[in-house]
């Protein structure tokens, strides 16, 4: 059967409180925003420690339930797994800016002009981006092809949690960025979209795992800028462009475009909050949101292949 507990050191990055779920808690290192169990609610010291922590900026040890999504207690963590997790997860040097950004307002046919119109100075970190989408599409495929919810092993273990959406996205994209860096070579930034102003939430439908709703504080994939050639008519010269692409099969079929990933979070249908308040490309070695803008990393895949085994069994609807 599943496991449908865990428990984690965790920062808590806010508190916000709502008419419908009372207490909503936002932590660094998961996407799904938690709210408190019946037991916790009763508990004053489980909330105290919470607020605690965020004010401290200090670490808290949680106990989750993923299926119902509730915080059901929190502990002092341990000195030992502290040291631990500070050593293994060093802040990332020089992050890029979190920028704010309304969707509606934006030109789609600009916006993923990577170079052009999306000027990010990581760019300037890596100059080996993807030849063409046929590579992008070969790329997303091999990636999708490793998804725990298909049979026989992967081509490259562990698996990939595809299936299980409500979390995780942090791990599935470290593990993709690795994967095409090892298997190719090319450039992989990261993408992080935030919902974080008033309750804003990332809402979308999980149209390929049964069609349920799913909310988010942040979401992250890879980044991949691909190169395509237009053909113009008249006999003029073709006009090449590069192109911002997310590979996040977890959500979509096929490599799409920026503006296409940050759009589809922002389903009404599924929120009435549903609203991208910001969105940040980082380098490919950030894991996670931390503290003030900046992010975690987690060189060594500890974490990373932790979260895909801990996910592998789990289900989205």
């Amino acid at each position: 059967m599943a496991t449908q507990r865990e428990s984690d050191i965790l920062t808590v990055a806010a508190i916000r409180s709502t008419k419908e779920a009372g207490s909503e808690v936002l932590f660094h290192e998961r996407q799904r925003i938690y709210t408190l169990s019946t037991r916790a609610v009763k508990d004053e010291q489980t909330l105290s420690r919470l607020h605690e922590a965020l004010k401290k900026r200090k670490p808290v040890k949680v106990s989750l339930n993923l299926q119902r999504g509730e915080i059901e207690r929190t502990d002092e963590p341990p000195a030992k797994e502290l040291e631990v997790l500070m050593r293994e997860h060093p802040p990332l040097e020089k992050p890029q800016k979190i920028v704010p950004i309304e969707l509606d307002k934006i030109d789609p046919m600009t916006f993923n002009l990577a170079g052009l119109y999306l000027k990010w100075p990581v760019f300037k970190l890596c100059e080996k981006i993807v030849p063409n989408y046929a590579k992008a599409k070969e790329i997303f495929d091999f990636c999708a092809n490793l998804s725990c919810h298909l049979a026989g092993p992967p081509a490259v273990p562990p698996c990939i949690p595809f299936q299980y959406v409500r979390d995780g996205c942090y791990a599935r994209a470290h593990q993709m960025r690795r994967i095409i860096l090892k298997r190719w070579g090319y450039c992989v930034e990261k993408v992080f979209s935030f919902a974080t102003a008033n309750n804003d939430t990332l809402a979308v439908r999980a149209d390929k795992w049964g069609g349920c709703c799913v909310t988010w504080w942040y979401h992250v994939a890879p980044l991949l800028r691909v190169r395509l050639q237009l053909k113009l008519p008249g006999g003029l010269p073709p006009v090449k462009l590069t192109l911002a692409m997310v590979i996040d099969p977890g959500m979509f079929d096929k490599p799409v475009l920026l503006s296409s990933w940050l759009a589809a979070q922002e389903n009404k249908n599924c929120h009435a909050n549903a609203h991208v308040t910001s969105y940040s490309i980082q380098p490919g070695t950030a894991y996670a949101p931390s503290y003030g803008g900046s992010f975690s990393t987690d060189p060594n895949y500890v974490s990373t292949e932790a979260t895909l085994i801990n996910y592998a069994n789990l289900t989205t609807c």
